[in-house]
């Protein structure tokens, strides 16, 4: 009898823990709000955001309006399907995947020259690290200043040869989607001067 309801427990525990960490944020144009949200018992995300920001100089606005912009806090984020014959879920249309929306090749790269090597794209630490470490190489190998979200979105979103090339000059979608980014770290950063974080 014992065992059966220390079984129970231990199993709605362990549903709790995972719903918490699985959901995102609802209030995901509010940092404060995002910052609220806990993933798992110990991730802080503020704290993570923060850890971050010291370790690789980008300003915690610019590393939530990039992770916004992605995957909208989304743990599990993948690029939605293309359709055969217009109606068959297929194949997506990119290995994009997590918070960050990293690719599998820019992923591997990170994980080596990080040393992170357990890093997981659907972990929000290890996601917004990786954030830091791309904008910071963005700002190291291109110039950018590690505060132009506009910039620094650009080069997420095309690549740091597709950004050198000006790919994106061309892509109007692009360049709103950047300007989206900046506003939003802007945004945030306004509201982290109100919820003092």
């Amino acid at each position: 009898m014992y065992a059966s309801v220390f079984n129970r427990v231990v199993a709605i525990a362990l549903v709790a823990s995972l719903v918490g960490c699985a959901s995102a944020p609802r209030h995901i144009n509010d940092v404060c709000a995002v910052f609220d949200q806990r993933d798992g018992w110990f991730n802080n995300w503020h704290r993570e955001a923060r850890k971050t920001e010291r370790k690789y100089g980008i300003p915690v606005p610019v590393l939530m309006a990039t992770l916004r912009k992605e995957s909208g806090f989304k743990q599990h984020a993948r690029p939605p399907r293309t359709k055969l014959f217009g109606f068959i879920p297929w194949k997506r249309q990119s290995s994009a995947y997590g918070y960050s929306q990293a690719l599998d090749g820019t992923w591997s790269q990170y994980r080596r020259e990080s040393g992170n090597i357990t890093a997981r794209r659907s972990s929000f630490s290890d996601a917004v690290d990786f954030v830091g470490w791309y904008h910071s190489k963005t700002a190291d190998t291109l110039g950018v200043s590690k505060n132009d979200a506009y910039n620094l979105y650009l080069a997420y979103y095309f690549g740091w040869g597709g950004y050198k090339n000006g790919s994106w000059r061309s892509n109007s979608g692009v360049q709103r989607y950047a300007r989206d980014t900046d506003k939003m770290a802007r945004t945030y950063a306004a509201q982290m001067q109100k919820c003092g974080s």
